[in-house]
């Protein structure tokens, strides 16, 4: 069975300090906690104070980007070199802003998961639709184009190290979220064009939803059976750092709920007790 995953991308939160400590309160909340791999992504200036903070810890680091080429004249750029010298262990790719704001193509997204692979890093590859293709009843058509072009330059035998993360645009950062319905339609849908593309091999492959989730809509989300091929309810909900995040496991056997907001830009939070399963962080500006 897939082992759960939850990320946490901290976009353009954070600056090296407030990482640290969110990470250091993270490894201290989790400790005995090893059902469900954890994965931060702090801002390029903060990965290594981040790796330092994580080190001898289960808490995976992650980078929110990288550049294909291994160097080169490419101005505020890092390769994945770089990033494993500070230990990323995962790159986020193809993250609707990156898509959106940078105009960054399948093709390059392609280009960038291949190169992660062969320097050991573990892609995690965003999908999802913007809000006029949804209500034009696009959305299987969009994300599987975008799955399709940006697994073209995948190396098939390297296809279950991937990690599918299903985010639609129009949930990011807005309070919208997708219907535990929706999410479970297209997860299923993301499954089957792995399995029709890479046969076994897709089996591997851990999928993802994230986009607004928060407390009050985790635990349902996290019930579904989001991958209907196997038992598991939930591989994971990957988390946008402006929201609460949540992940649980087979059955509903642990509901893990990670509070790592980013904080106002003056803020900071205090992670609570984990009680009966689940771990709250109490955001001190936002009175959560």
């Amino acid at each position: 069975m897939r082992r759960p995953i939850v990320a946490a991308n901290f976009k353009m939160h954070l600056t090296g300090p407030e990482v640290v400590a969110h990470a250091e309160a993270l490894v201290a909340a989790l400790a005995g906690v090893d059902d469900v791999e954890v994965v931060v992504a702090p801002p390029f200036p903060a990965l290594e104070r981040a790796a330092r903070a994580l080190e001898g810890s289960p808490v995976r680091l992650a980078a929110q980007n990288v550049h294909a080429e291994p160097r080169g004249a490419f101005t505020g750029e890092v390769s994945v070199e770089m990033l494993a010298e500070v230990g990323c262990r995962y790159t986020i790719v193809g993250h609707s802003e990156r898509r959106a704001l940078f105009r960054e193509t399948d093709a390059e997204v392609s280009a960038k998961a291949a190169a992660l692979l062969a320097g050991g890093i573990r892609p995690i590859l965003c999908l999802g639709e913007s809000l006029a293709q949804r209500e034009a009843d696009q959305t299987r058509t969009v994300v599987a184009a975008q799955l399709e072009g940006s697994l073209a330059g995948v190396p098939g035998d390297r296809i279950p190290e991937l990690v599918i993360a299903y985010e639609p645009v129009w949930a990011i950062g807005t309070g919208r979220t997708a219907t535990p319905e929706l999410a479970q339609e297209v997860h299923a849908a993301i499954r089957e064009q792995l399995e029709r593309s890479h046969g076994a091999a897709a089996a591997g492959i851990r999928i993802l939803y994230g986009g607004s989730v928060k407390p009050d809509n985790a635990a349902e989300l996290a019930a579904l059976r989001l991958d209907p091929d196997t038992r598991a309810s939930a591989e994971a909900l990957l988390h946008d750092i402006e929201s609460l995040e949540a992940v649980a496991q087979d059955e509903g056997m642990l509901l893990l709920c990670l509070r790592m907001a980013a904080m106002s830009k003056a803020g900071s939070g205090i992670l609570a007790p984990m009680i009966r399963g689940k771990l709250t962080l109490l955001d001190e500006d936002r009175g959560y």
